[in-house]
């Protein structure tokens, strides 16, 4: 118990650190503030989730009493809940139907069927649709006034760097603007499963972990996503702010196709010579231009309608595993 008392105040505590760095204005801070999860996922998967909220919870009333309200109450929404949360469903199990019942003993335990990892993503993507949401409404409630902000804050950073505001800049200002919501959720969906990825290793290398490794190369997203993606792209063209969320959840569910795009690709390079090289490469290309993530999320939802992987399996066994 006083392990556990002592991880929830360790992991709070730096995780509220890390959050508040953003205060400084550093680049560097930027990444801290990304990697503020991180310490409270591992006391989630580490020590259990009830760990995680102690944690979560004094790190926001200590923000909260130091820099204002308004910092623990983003600090809690952003960082402790998805915490808490994606820490509860990593270690979420249930016995699976028809499996040997337990006898008692420890190593005669009952088979697990574990969280699907792609409702875990799901998850990832509410939690940072949520994040750019509340983040807007900083900026105004509807979208003249979040737009407005948006398109003086670039114009402030053109005009920062010398470059003359005409017709030409305004015109990249404006598709900036348009574009910054998507870019946000993204780039907090795609930090907020790294934390996740890096705390089950974390847990992992120390012994923690309570769960075997996932198999992330067979993940799949429910089929009803697809429907809910064409829904989100549907509302993108009535205007307002309903379409700013409607782009937020696009993009959201776009990023977590292309996630499976990339478990599809692990599986389809399995008899690849070079396999390491090409899968580098494609993940150096991605991160460093960023558009190519369009074909991968286009191999994600060609995969849910063709289900490429079972296909692969079917016609050519996966290979051996080395003795």
């Amino acid at each position: 118990m006083n392990a556990m008392i002592f991880m929830a105040l360790a992991a709070g505590l730096t995780s509220a650190l890390m959050f508040a760095s953003i205060i400084s204005g550093a680049l560097f801070s930027l990444l801290l503030c990304y990697l503020a999860p991180l310490p409270l996922l591992v006391a989630a998967i580490g020590w259990g989730p009830l760990c995680a909220a102690a944690g979560g919870a004094v790190a926001a009333a200590a923000l909260a009493a130091v820099f204002g309200l308004s910092y623990g109450f983003a600090f809690a929404l952003t960082v402790a809940l998805p915490a808490w949360w994606l820490g509860h469903l990593t270690l979420l199990g249930r016995p699976i139907a028809g499996g040997a019942p337990s006898t008692g003993d420890l190593s005669d335990q009952p088979e697990l069927e574990w969280y699907p990892v792609g409702r875990i993503l799901l998850w990832v993507a509410g939690f940072a649709a949520l994040s750019i949401v509340a983040a807007l409404f900083t900026l105004g409630t509807d979208a003249a006034s979040i737009t407005g902000v948006l398109h003086r804050g670039w114009q402030r950073f053109f005009v920062k760097y010398g470059v003359a505001l005409n017709e030409d800049v305004e015109h990249v200002i404006d598709m900036l603007t348009a574009i910054v919501p998507a870019v946000g959720v993204t780039v907090a969906q795609t930090m907020l499963t790294l934390n996740l990825w890096l705390a089950v290793k974390v847990t992992e290398t120390s012994g923690l972990l309570r769960r075997p490794w996932p198999d992330l190369r067979g993940t799949t997203l429910p089929p009803m996503t697809l429907a809910a993606l064409c829904v989100a792209i549907a509302f993108c063209f009535v205007g307002g702010f309903l379409a700013i969320l409607a782009g937020i959840v696009t993009a959201a569910l776009m990023m977590a196709y292309a996630f499976v795009g990339f478990a599809v690709l692990h599986i389809l390079t399995l008899r690849m010579r070079s396999r390491a090289f090409w899968l580098g490469m494609t993940y150096t290309i991605v991160v460093v231009f960023g558009w190519p993530i369009l074909a991968i999320v286009a191999l994600g939802l060609a995969d849910a309608l063709f289900d490429f992987r079972r296909r692969y399996r079917q016609g050519r066994p996966p290979p051996l595993p080395a003795s």
